[in-house]
């Protein structure tokens, strides 16, 4: 049976106040395509799209919000959702994210190495703005910009976060992702059949079209695309085409 039509949620990721992409999280790999990132947000409005997931790298990096800026200005400047996330581990972070115009934050490794601090956000900010960033490698769950290995097992992990309230969550599948060879399906599949229901958002691999339609039977509730859409692989009037059927 054919599930309901996801979500294509883009992603900008800002280093330096630019619009990059990296692969499988290497910062050496960095590419720049476009130096205003307001500029690919509108571009994004303009053909339908409704969210946004917006990257801090240079806060992931710095272990703190960096581009505060970059997220206000789009925020004020289109009417994208934006989640945003990378580096945020502190309460003043989440706190300046949402003040600059975050309708959600993601949080990943803050998760995973300090529970209390993230369930907190949970309790004072409600599950609908609490996205859970759950990053795997052969699933296990990775963190520290997937340069660490933590020994927790995906599905568990995020079955906790469950059961803690969390509604949404992102799934990367770190060996698929910038490398446009296709979505980690069978993961997917799985993660839905076994856990409760929830909004599984899909991230990594998505090299075209037709991966994001193949998604559709995996249960996800929207997919993250951003290379393939920064190489021309997926363009534009292709997404206001399937935003429109």
């Amino acid at each position: 049976m054919r599930m309901k039509k996801i979500e294509i949620i883009p992603a900008i990721d800002i280093i330096e106040g630019k619009c990059v992409r990296l692969t499988k999280g290497d910062y050496t790999t960095s590419k720049i395509y476009n130096t205003d990132p307001l500029e690919v947000a509108k571009s994004f409005e303009d053909v339908g799209i409704r969210y946004l997931h917006l990257v801090d790298l240079d806060g992931a990096k710095a272990h703190h919000i960096v581009n505060a800026k970059v997220l206000e200005k789009i925020a004020t400047h289109t009417n994208l959702v934006i989640d945003f996330g990378g580096g945020l581990k502190s309460d003043e972070d989440v706190r300046t994210a949402f003040e600059s115009g975050a309708a959600m934050i993601t949080g990943g490794s803050i998760a995973v190495k300090s529970p209390e601090v993230f369930e907190s956000w949970i309790t004072s900010y409600g599950a609908e703005r609490i996205i859970l960033g759950a990053d795997a490698m052969h699933g296990m769950i990775a963190v520290s910009g997937w340069q660490e290995d933590t020994g927790l097992e995906l599905i568990p992990f995020v079955r906790a976060y469950l059961e803690k309230g969390i509604r949404r969550v992102i799934c990367t599948d770190i060996s698929k992702d910038g490398m446009l060879e296709g979505a980690a399906n069978a993961l997917y599949l799985q993660m839905t059949q076994e856990l409760p229901d929830f909004d599984l958002v899909a991230s990594g691999g998505i090299s075209k079209m037709q991966d994001i339609i193949d998604l559709q039977d995996t249960g996800v509730a929207a997919a993250i695309t951003g290379k393939a859409i920064y190489e021309g692989r997926i363009r534009l009037e292709e997404i206001a085409k399937y935003n429109l059927q």
